[in-house]
């Protein structure tokens, strides 16, 4: 709210408001007495404080859909430690999955950690500008670039990299289904935990979503939220060659980062980092942030690839 002050017309010494010179935000025109702080009134601080209170209890009962309470998650957690998938596999297995979890009494939060086979995937906050690479270099290593229904920017996946997918309503994780921004955050901690858990240093930044080293960016967020429904999420760089990363822009350029392309766990600590140490605490610190009363472990993919009702080498135009 903005207050125009003037000279008070009671007895006071300070510059307080009056009736027709301030910008009322509130419901019910003030009276003088309320307005003014002078003899008898109220100090300024408390009148401007009873405003504020009076101000944040009528935000509140405006809103159309008051805020959950931010509890842990009310359903057991299911792990799966799967192998390397295409993109193509992987984009059907997340349809069912996002699906599944939708459903009143489906599946509960699901939790997938895979290596995606080499490819680039570009979010909503990325552009092909953002990979310098021409079309005859992707073609010579191989490499299909995918624009995809996710968030986060442009990211190039690579032997050594771990793919963090989560799907999950976020009711079942104690988050109101609105507030996927409560979701980033837990979801980011977790991502952190597991790092610093490996005894790598870590940083975040306000501009951007991800978690940073020495060397770049090590883990990439890409989450996408339907009908309170949360999937896909995170890419940890644990042991890849880099330099092919280096040519690939995964931080936005708006977010005018320091470091825009990814590093790497073991180039940071400067010493060798296994796999599955990485998942072991990947799992570890994820179930901790959102509180999950219990979790189970399973190895492979929820269910089998052939049934998911779209083969690898088969184009999907629309993920997430």
């Amino acid at each position: 709210m903005q207050f125009r002050g003037s000279s008070c017309l009671g007895n006071c010494s300070t510059r307080c408001l009056k009736n027709k010179e301030f910008s009322e935000t509130f419901d019910g025109p003030a009276s003088n007495a309320d307005v003014c702080g002078g003899r008898g009134g109220q100090s300024h601080a408390n009148l401007l404080q009873s405003w504020a209170m009076s101000d944040a209890q009528n935000r509140a009962q405006n809103r159309p859909q008051a805020r959950a309470s931010q509890s842990g998650a009310n359903k057991p957690l299911s792990v799966w430690l799967a192998g390397r998938i295409g993109w193509d596999a992987y984009a059907s297995l997340a349809e069912r999955l996002a699906w599944e979890v939708s459903e009143p009494d489906g599946r509960g939060p699901t939790l997938v950690l895979c290596e995606l086979e080499p490819s680039i995937t570009i979010g909503r906050l990325g552009s092909r500008t953002d990979v310098a690479l021409s079309d005859d270099e992707l073609r010579s290593y191989g490499l299909k670039v995918r624009f995809v229904g996710r968030g986060g920017g442009a990211v190039l996946h690579w032997p050594g990299q771990i793919f963090v997918a989560l799907f999950a309503k976020l009711e079942d994780l104690g988050i109101n289904r609105y507030d996927a921004g409560s979701f980033l955050e837990r979801f980011e901690t977790g991502l952190e935990g597991a790092i610093r858990m490996l005894r790598c240093g870590t940083a975040r930044d306000s501009r951007s979503r991800g978690i940073f080293g020495r060397t770049g960016l090590l883990a990439a967020v890409g989450v996408a939220v339907r009908r309170g429904v949360v999937c896909h999420g995170g890419y940890v760089n644990v042991s890849p060659a880099l330099d092919l990363f280096h040519r690939v822009q995964s931080v936005p350029v708006a977010a005018d980062a320091r470091i825009g392309t990814m590093g790497s766990i073991e180039a940071d600590v400067q010493r060798k980092v296994r796999l599955q140490d990485a998942r072991s605490a990947l799992v570890h610190q994820i179930q901790d942030s959102f509180a999950f009363p219990r979790s189970s472990i399973q190895s492979g993919f929820p269910f089998s690839l052939r049934n998911t009702g779209i083969s690898q080498s088969e184009t999907v135009s629309r993920v997430g």
